[in-house]
């Protein structure tokens, strides 16, 4: 099993994956990108395949442009064209998004890129409420760089400590990065109307 795990890291196809489920997880909260860069990390130093750098580069790149698609579709379509977005739950979100982005704008930008609703939210809503692009892209871009740095850093730690090979890495290292989010999001319920 630890030599597949090593194939699958290896292989061409590694890192356009780690890409695509990061850019879908921006717009789809359910798709596991943070997951997929943990274990790109843990993969990194356990099995020395794909290079941990190229997996925060990749991550990045893929955070950054995901969020700017996010952002294209709340400037373009608004926030209550489809139904979901009429749900209690989700407009408290946005409503708090939007007070959040017109009190501290950079920051909040920066904060939501680590907590999932939060930061389709957060994006959406500076889409819809026109705050400028370019702006936007700045602290978007930094946000997406510490983030992956952050995913991939949580695997690689992990794989350093913990014996077992590749998958043992995998493993310990996922549920290492899902505890962080859980408690980061049991934080953020406490502080978000209706969250």
């Amino acid at each position: 099993m630890t030599e597949d795990a090593v194939a699958l890291a290896s292989g061409p196809w590694a890192l356009p994956a780690i890409a695509l489920l990061v850019f879908a997880d921006a717009l789809l909260v359910v798709v596991p990108g943070e997951v997929a860069v943990t274990a790109a990390g843990a993969l990194a130093v356990s099995a020395g395949a794909p290079p941990l750098v190229a997996v925060i580069a990749v991550a990045a790149a893929a955070a950054f442009c995901g969020d700017l698609c996010c952002y294209a579709v709340g400037r373009t379509v608004g926030l209550d064209r489809w139904r979901w977005m009429r749900h209690p739950r989700v407009l408290a979100g946005l409503a708090w998004a939007g007070t959040r982005l017109q009190r501290r704008t950079a920051s909040t930008l920066f904060v939501a890129r680590f907590i999932p609703f939060a930061r389709l939210a957060v994006t959406l809503t500076a889409g819809a409420s026109r705050l400028p692009a370019l702006r936007f892209a700045g602290v978007t871009a930094a946000g997406a760089t510490l983030w992956a740095t952050y995913q991939a850093v949580i695997g690689a730690a992990v794989a350093t400590l913990v014996p077992g090979g590749p998958i043992a890495a995998i493993l310990v290292s996922i549920t290492v990065a899902l505890a962080l989010g859980l408690s980061l999001d049991a934080v953020l319920a406490r502080s978000v109307p209706g969250g």
